[in-house]
């Protein structure tokens, strides 16, 4: 693997949409500038902030292609979100891209199963398939507050003893650091990195042993992402505690695209479901970016 992968900054990288809806690709290559320039160590492509539910097939694989052939150049380790709560599906979409992903991704990012709210052995089970159909390494991702669903630190790691060369991380995005701690303590004697989900939480996550951080500020900010990981910096997470929680108060992207708006880098477009922020939000996010 291209050092450092899986460890520090990875943006999950957000898809820009122009006024009529399409997706905008002068604004994904000004998002990507920022990237490269901003040093992340890898870029997470189609994931939940890149709003990919939304997205067709053939808009899916656009940007795949776009967002490989831009970055190929810099060598940027890419990681594709990929999954569902069908895993027979997960596996077809797998083996259908098994190419592609062998050529241009690193691993696949894949989120626990959503809305059918399997138990734990359900969990075990469905994360075994999909490293066993996978090409490429498998990253984890644990979102219980999108899918109603906890995957506990305990199957975590069954998950990866029974997978070792296959499974390589989880994103933990529980919220709940004492669980997220006790998962780093059990996973500290192999090969499992413990990434955390969580902007608010990175420092913090690091400092009990985490190894990164998959970010949705980073879009905006990779600099001082990439601080906040690689120093476990708490004095700086604590000084973006009101622009994190200010990216999340009406929900994901909302508040990152509210922000790239402000820096002139994409237009304040998202597709419904989702909507921009409020006014009142907008207005406190742009007060907060210019302090």
């Amino acid at each position: 693997m291209t050092k450092g992968f899986p460890f520090g900054l990875g943006t999950a990288l957000i898809t820009p949409f122009d006024e009529n809806g399409a997706i905008d690709y002068e604004a994904l290559k000004r998002l990507l500038n920022i990237q490269l320039q901003g040093g992340v160590d890898y870029i997470v492509v189609l994931g939940t902030t890149g709003e990919t539910a939304t997205l067709s097939e053939e808009e899916q694989a656009q940007v795949r292609t776009f967002i490989a052939n831009y970055t190929r150049h810099a060598n940027l380790p890419l990681v594709l979100g990929l999954g569902g709560n069908n895993t027979a599906a997960v596996i077809a979409k797998i083996t259908a891209l098994k190419e592609e992903l062998t050529a241009n991704y690193k691993a696949i990012l894949s989120v626990c199963p959503y809305y059918n709210k399997p138990s734990q052995e359900g969990l075990f089970q469905h994360f075994c398939a999909i490293a066993d159909a996978s090409p490429i390494p498998v990253i984890l991702y644990n979102v219980p507050g999108r899918t109603g669903v906890n995957l506990l630190p305990e199957t975590a790691m069954r998950i990866y003893n029974a997978r070792p060369n296959q499974v390589i991380g989880i994103k933990e995005a529980s919220g709940n650091l004492e669980q997220i701690k006790k998962l780093i303590t059990l996973a500290q004697s192999t090969n499992l990195h413990v990434i955390s989900g969580d902007d608010g939480l990175t420092a913090d996550i690091m400092q009990a042993g985490g190894t990164g951080l998959i970010s949705v500020l980073s879009n905006a900010y990779p600099k001082e992402a990439a601080q906040l990981v690689h120093n476990a910096d708490k004095a700086l997470q604590q000084q973006l505690e009101p622009l994190i929680a200010l990216l999340f108060k009406e929900g994901n992207p909302a508040g990152i695209k509210t922000v790239l708006t402000k820096k002139g880098v994409i237009s304040n477009c998202l597709r419904l479901p989702l909507v921009p922020n409020s006014v009142q939000v907008q207005a406190a996010i742009a007060e907060c970016i210019s302090q």
